[in-house]
């Protein structure tokens, strides 16, 4: 196979810096194409293998999607391309438990439209990459910088849409696919034994120059014992000792969240084993697109509960403290293995990795770095390391969501990359986490050590945009205003009267303080809302009690801020839900409600009409839609087509009200209406005062 090198963010000539992007971007579109080619035809763009994800339908829009919407976002389209599109294709899922079973269906658009919708995008950032005024060196603030943050978002997908094809049953794939071999070297494993590792310091942080995610710059620094750690992934005939020893059925070599996980799931080998007796192994072997015979000398692919469980019982058979190694230790064992990071490659990666070799695993004696083999490359190596972010750690605006979610205690590291792992992933500064029941194209070293690493606690929320909605929601208030949340949520159950108060549906709902408010009158409500940053603020008052932030008091000093869930609101966590959405495309679950509540956000939406349309068939006849707006219409989030008022008609006046009431004449009275003032901080010393309008609105019985 074809490395590709990702392109470097310095250098002294723009034209053939440009001319590296396009070529780097053109590769990445083909190369994620020919993956989808190994679907053998559109009907399996409709399979779903895996409950937890999307069909990969999805998958091979979404990457096109987001080079749209963060251009737009970026002001480097002027349009959207496909509106539809943009929204159904926008949201991928991280599941939040095992179980959380993904059932929703969507009306997906056909393969022939989805492909023509790449070769627009294709065309559209094509253009981009020519025209935009590039100078060097790139950085956040280059315009650039969005172009290349979709295509690093693209190679992101080629492997984890990899993963969802190596799940796809082998009737549904071509057979023997040119563009994707699979390596033929198997044989008898190595045994495995452990090489000391000296104390040493690590220094993490991105200093590279090229591109990076969010939670790979800042500043981390640690003093590591010294450890050993095992020269070889551990491979299918290690990991088939701990089967053979009742692995699979031992309860103690399992963690509370990894014994729950398998009476969840009842595995009995690695999701990639095919059992089969007429083998010597007992077991076949997938790979993307074939079937092998188990190859013993091939590093296992587990999740990191599997890898956990495996670690106690090896401990247990030694004596010794083994366990998976810690993010800092991973990065011992590179630092004394001397491998040369992507930019010293020449053509050739150090193993097997960023489709240098083959498009599968290789044995684990194959590639030696250093004392050690497959440092990086083969598979990825799960880690003991929850992902938190560096000291000095920033959000970029134009991707708000990729990392901050993450941060959650959950989310384990993985380190080194696969066979698969391309341009970002294929750098040693690379820092990317999945939930512990997961799987990815990922095994695991183990390490012998009494090393503990210290755990981060009590993060502090750092985001500007997100900790200013916390302190909105949940903060104590300003000038004597009640608080804007609680006000609406109250005015809502009044307005409810003795109408049935079964589920309400808050829509917005930021931080969630009105979902929680409205649960206390309702036996169920659900908090919708398109940023996952505040989704996961919301979820963390509902699971912890209590969230934590940061608000500007002037230039670079801040609060720090913590919130609790008041008294009142002590017994509504059982009752409140919440899920990222977008409001112009709910999924077809979100029905049945009492009352919808959608507080501030009508002139937030890219089609109000949609929203108002759909959320009529979403409600109970007689239930109430509320809606509260200052009906601050811009058209950075609505077009100026789609503005319900704030514009002359015919040389008439269109207010916003009377907008609203033509939209819901047909199928509602207006019962009531009230003016709500609400403050934001900003800073110290600037606070924005505003009156939101609030319309109440009967869904009418007929």
């Amino acid at each position: 196979m074809t490395f590709t090198p990702m392109p470097s963010l310095t250098g002294s000539d723009a034209t053939a810096k440009r001319a590296e992007i396009r070529h780097y971007f053109h590769t990445t579109m083909d190369t994620f194409e020919r993956l989808f080619s190994l679907l053998k035809d559109d009907t399996v763009f409709y399979e779903r293998p895996e409950p937890l994800r999307h069909p990969h339908i999805f998958y091979f829009g979404h990457t096109a999607v987001f080079f749209v919407n963060k251009l737009v976002l970026a002001k480097l389209l002027p349009e959207r391309i496909n509106p539809k599109f943009e929204s159904i294709f926008a949201i991928g899922v991280d599941e939040m438990s095992w179980d959380d079973l993904n059932e929703s269906t969507h009306d997906w658009p056909s393969v022939a439209e989805t492909r023509a919708y790449r070769q627009k995008v294709r065309a559209a950032v094509d253009a981009l990459i020519q025209s935009t005024p590039l100078s060097l060196p790139i950085d956040w603030e280059s315009p650039f910088w969005p172009i290349l943050m979709g295509i690093e978002h693209e190679r992101i997908h080629l492997e984890t849409s990899s993963v969802l094809i190596r799940q796809t049953p082998l009737k549904f794939i071509i057979p023997r696919p040119e563009h994707w071999p699979v390596c033929t070297e198997a044989g008898a494993a190595p045994q495995n034994h452990l090489i000391e590792v000296p104390a040493g310091s690590v220094h993490l942080g991105k200093h590279d120059a090229y591109y990076g995610w969010d939670n790979e710059y800042g500043e981390h620094q640690a003093d590591i014992p010294a450890f050993a750690a095992s020269q070889y992934l551990v491979s299918h005939a290690e990991f088939l000792e701990f089967i053979n020893a009742g692995g699979y059925q031992t309860d103690a070599y399992w963690s509370e969240e990894g014994l729950a996980w398998r009476q969840f799931k009842q595995p009995n080998h690695p999701v990639f084993w095919i059992a089969d007796a007429t083998q010597p192994t007992g077991y076949r072997y997938r790979t993307i697109a074939a079937e092998i015979p188990l190859p013993l000398d091939w590093p296992v692919d587990v999740n990191q509960l599997e890898a956990e469980a495996f670690c106690r019982w090896k401990a247990m058979q030694t004596g010794e403290p083994i366990r998976l190694p810690f993010e800092d230790e991973w990065r011992r064992i590179y630092d004394e293995s001397h491998i040369a990071d992507q930019a010293d490659w020449h053509q050739t990666p150090p193993g097997n990795i960023a489709l240098g070799y083959w498009a599968s695993a290789c044995p684990v004696n194959r590639f030696k770095q250093g004392h050690f083999y497959d440092v990086v490359g083969n598979v990825w190596q799960w880690t003991n390391t929850p992902i938190a972010p560096f000291d000095g750690f920033k959000v970029h605006p134009l991707y708000d969501d990729f990392t901050t979610p993450t941060f959650d205690g959950r989310h384990n590291l993985i380190k080194g990359g696969s066979f698969i792992s391309t341009g970002n992933e294929a750098l040693r500064s690379a820092r990317y986490a999945f939930r512990r029941h997961f799987y990815q194209h990922a095994g695991f070293r183990y390490v012998r050590s009494d090393y503990r690493e210290p755990t981060t606690t009590a993060l502090y929320e750092t985001d500007a945009l997100v900790s200013q909605y916390g302190d909105f929601g949940w903060g104590a208030g300003y000038f004597g205003v009640e608080n804007f949340a609680a006000r609406c949520a109250m005015l809502c159950v009044q307005a409810m009267g003795d109408r049935p108060k079964t589920h309400a549906l808050d829509v917005g709902c930021a931080t969630g303080r009105s979902t929680f408010e409205l649960a206390q009158a309702f036996d169920s409500a659900t908090g919708l809302d398109f940023s996952a940053r505040f989704i996961q603020i919301a979820e963390q008052m509902r699971t912890q009690k209590q969230i934590r932030y940061t608000l500007p008091t002037e230039g670079d000093l801040v609060d720090y801020c913590t919130a609790t869930l008041p008294k009142p609101l002590a017994n509504t966590p059982a009752k409140v839900a919440f899920w990222q959405a977008d409001a112009c495309n709910l999924k077809p679950q979100f029905t049945g409600y009492d009352l919808i509540f959608a507080g501030n956000l009508i002139d937030r939406l890219y089609d109000p009409e949609k929203f108002l349309a759909d959320a009529t068939h979403r409600l109970n006849p007689g239930g109430l839609l509320i809606l509260t707006s200052p009906y601050t219409w811009l058209d950075s989030h609505t077009p100026k087509a789609k503005w319900l008022g704030g514009f002359k008609r015919d040389g008439e006046a269109v207010a916003s009200f009377d907008g609203l009431t033509e939209q819901l004449r047909g199928a509602f009275n207006f019962i009531a209406q009230h003016d709500i003032p609400f403050v934001i901080r900003e800073t110290a010393r600037k606070f924005q005062h505003t009156v939101a309008h609030m319309t109440i609105w009967e869904k009418r019985l007929e």
